[in-house]
Formats: structure tokens, C-alpha cells, sequence
């Protein structure tokens, strides 16, 4: 029989290296593979630059994160911190279903991504796949946090090897990166700033990823240090793969074809060697897999987190004794994810992603403003100056409300 969180507690099984490799897995999983298209088609020549205001947007709020995982190393970490900074409960349940919410339309988008990549390798009907990813992954999040990390950083470490290699196939023409400058910089060319605003804010959902790492706190040795440290540095990594993948890509395939594609970094690679695109594809297939994978994982953490503190039903908190996970709420997080991924198109839910996101990343950095004003250091937390969450909340909500101007 399934026990209470209150009985058995989560297992802290992730050191420095694992939860850098989960962070790194769940942001490059996230989007790279999948939207590097869609920003194109958005952004033109202008996508370096839309994927520079992206991370600029991130870092700002992975600074405020990392001080806030420090004081408050809880499941549930965006609503508990919330929670603290304003103490309206009604606020806090709002954030942490966003978050969560966010996490399964993130995990569908990358179901249906993955559909793209795989269907490269074998053609079959679109649900069925879906169906399938999803059920899969499900069980291996109820199998066992550090089972699941495992498995995820060694995928983490197959689709940073992909985007390398992409990086050195098609690295031939980056000599040509100062002709193509002044479009890329809006110059010259018909790329806007209009164009770069709204390809900034799908080339977020490739940074997504970092925020989730706060949500397996509780399963994090030496959180307070761990967490912070490994949220910078998997972001930092993340930022400069991502940069040189977009202009390796923009360099060697006309910017009308990468717009068009279904699986961007396959086209590429096919493009530049002349072979078939199968390996890449595959190592797609396993990227996605790994940013879906993540993503389960966090929103059942949620689910649970909230369970514990009272708000939501108290059978979201049940801890198995055998797998030390909480299988029910990753039960009920796979049966959301597979309804949302078999009805809404991939570009949908993309945006809707980076737009729950960017609510919470702006709610978060206010909420640590206010703990700031209260209670401004924290003894063994290393603090960020205040600035670097008022930035972040003032970027934040505004790449959110830049979407709704003409």
C-alpha cells in the first residue's frame, strides 16, 4: 500500500553533477531540437538575436532562482516562495498549478516534436506514438528518482553529443557569420525587431528547463549549494550550444527551408553531409524523449508539493514505500500530457508554454524582491542584488505582454 508523504519521505540521491545533468537535460531537450524552425520563421536572420534576448531574459531570472532554491530547498518551489513573499494562499495555489500546467504543455509540445523526428525513421499514426512515449516515461518517473536522473543524464549526454556534432558538420561556414552580420543585427535584410520579439519568446521555451530543478529539492544533497551552482552552470552551457547551433544552421541552409521543417537540426545535418539524416534523427527522437521525461518528473513533484502543504487532494501526496516517488500524481500528470499532446499543434502549445512560464518567472522575481526587503541576507546563502530580480520580473512580463501588441 502506497504511504503518506508524511510517513516516507522523498530520497535526496542527486549530488552537484546529477541534478547539473537534469537541468541540462530538461533545457536542451526543451526546444533546440524541435522549434529552432519555428523561431526562424518568426525571427529571420534575426534569430541569434532572438536566442541572445531569450537567455538574457533566463539568467536574470535563473539569479533569482538560485537564491530563492537556497532559502527554500521544498518541492513546489515557485508557489512555496510565493507563498512566503506574500502569504495569500489563493496566489500561490494559481502559481503552482501555472508552473505545473507549464511543465505538461512543455512535455506535450515535446511529444509532438517528437513525433516529427521519429516519424523520420519509421511512419506511424501520430497518437499511437504519443501514447505510447508518454506511458513509457511515466513509468520510468514512478520508477525511482535517481533511476529516472540516471536515465535522463545519459540522454543529457546523447543530445549534447548531437548538437556537437551538428555544431562541427555544418561548422564550415561559420567564416561567413561577419557578411551575414548586419541582417542578423537587423541592418539589413527584411528581419524586424517586431519579428525578433516574437521569436525571442518561442526561443524561450528552449530555455525552459533550469526552473524545474528547484521542484526536486527535496531530492538534492546539499541543496542550499547544489542547486544554485548547478542552475548556472546548465544554463551557461545551454546558452553558448544553442547560439552556435543557430548559426551554423542559418549559414549552411537557406533560412526558407529551416522555417518550413519539421525536425530543423535533421535538415541540416542532411543538407551539409548529403547522407540520410537517420542518426540525427535519432539522437532528436532521444532529446525529446529526455525533455519529456524532465518535465513528468517536476509536474508530479508539484502536484505532490501542493498535496503536502494542503492544497490540492491528499492522494497527489502519496509517497510509494517501494519507489520513494509520488506515483499517483506522475499517473495523473501522463494522462494530462498525452490528452493535451493528441489535440493542440505543436506551435500552440509551444507558446503557450513560454507564456505560463514568463507569468511565473515574473511572479517569482517579485516574490523575491519582497523577501528581499524583509529579510535581505541569509546565513549560508549566497545573495544577488536586488536589481537582478526587478530586471528579471520588468523582462519577464514584458516578452509576455509584447505578444499582445501589434
Amino acid at each position: 500500500m502506497p504511504s503518506s508523504g508524511r510517513e516516507v519521505g522523498l530520497a535526496r540521491n542527486l549530488g552537484l553533477s546529477l541534478i547539473t545533468l537534469y537541468g541540462l537535460g530538461n533545457i536542451l531537450g526543451a526546444g533546440i531540437y524541435v522549434l529552432v524552425g519555428e523561431v526562424v520563421g518568426a525571427a529571420g536572420m534575426g534569430a541569434p538575436m532572438a536566442f541572445v534576448m531569450a537567455a538574457m531574459i533566463a539568467a536574470l531570472t535563473a539569479f533569482s532562482y538560485g537564491e530563492l532554491a537556497a532559502r527554500f530547498p521544498v518541492s513546489a518551489g515557485e508557489a512555496v516562495y510565493v507563498d512566503e513573499a506574500f502569504d495569500v494562499r489563493w496566489l500561490s495555489m494559481v502559481v503552482g498549478l501555472l508552473i505545473a500546467t507549464a511543465g505538461m504543455v512543455s512535455s506535450a509540445t515535446l511529444a509532438r516534436g517528437f513525433v516529427g523526428y521519429f516519424q523520420v525513421l519509421l511512419e506511424l499514426p501520430d497518437a499511437l506514438l504519443i501514447v505510447c512515449l508518454v506511458a513509457v516515461l511515466g513509468f520510468i518517473a514512478a520508477w525511482g528518482i535517481k533511476s529516472s536522473v540516471r536515465i535522463a543524464a545519459t540522454l543529457t549526454l546523447i543530445e549534447a553529443g548531437g548538437l556537437i556534432m551538428i555544431i562541427i558538420v555544418a561548422g564550415g561556414e561559420l567564416h561567413t557569420v561577419p557578411e551575414h552580420l548586419p541582417r542578423m543585427l537587423l541592418q539589413d535584410g527584411n528581419a524586424t525587431l517586431a519579428g525578433v520579439i516574437l521569436g525571442a519568446f518561442l526561443a524561450f521555451f528552449a530555455f525552459i528547463g533550469f526552473e524545474d530543478m528547484v521542484n526536486v529539492a527535496e531530492e538534492v544533497e546539499r541543496p542550499e549549494r547544489n542547486l544554485p551552482l548547478g542552475i548556472l552552470i546548465a544554463l551557461c552551457v545551454s546558452t553558448v550550444i544553442y547560439l552556435l547551433v543557430v548559426l551554423v544552421a542559418l549559414t549552411s541552409v537557406p533560412m526558407e527551408r529551416l522555417a518550413e521543417s519539421k525536425a530543423p537540426l535533421a535538415l541540416v545535418y542532411q543538407h551539409v553531409t548529403g547522407r540520410s539524416p537517420i542518426l540525427i534523427s535519432g539522437i532528436g527522437v532521444l532529446a525529446v524523449i529526455n525533455g519529456a521525461l524532465v518535465q513528468i518528473i517536476m509536474a508530479a513533484r508539484i502536484f505532490y508539493g501542493m498535496s503536502a502543504k494542503g492544497w490540492l487532494p491528499r492522494a497527489l501526496g502519496t509517497i510509494n514505500p517501494t519507489t520513494r516517488t509520488p506515483v499517483t500524481a506522475t499517473v495523473v500528470v501522463a494522462v494530462i500530457i498525452i490528452l493535451l499532446a493528441t489535440w493542440f499543434p505543436l506551435v500552440h502549445l509551444a507558446s503557450a508554454t513560454s507564456f505560463l512560464v514568463l507569468a511565473v518567472f515574473g511572479l517569482v522575481n517579485l516574490a523575491l524582491v519582497a523577501l528581499k526587503r524583509r529579510q535581505p541576507r541569509v546565513v549560508g546563502v549566497m545573495p544577488c542584488p536586488v536589481w537582478v530580480p526587478v530586471a528579471g520580473a520588468v523582462t519577464s512580463f514584458g516578452l509576455l505582454f509584447a505578444q499582445f501588441l501589434p
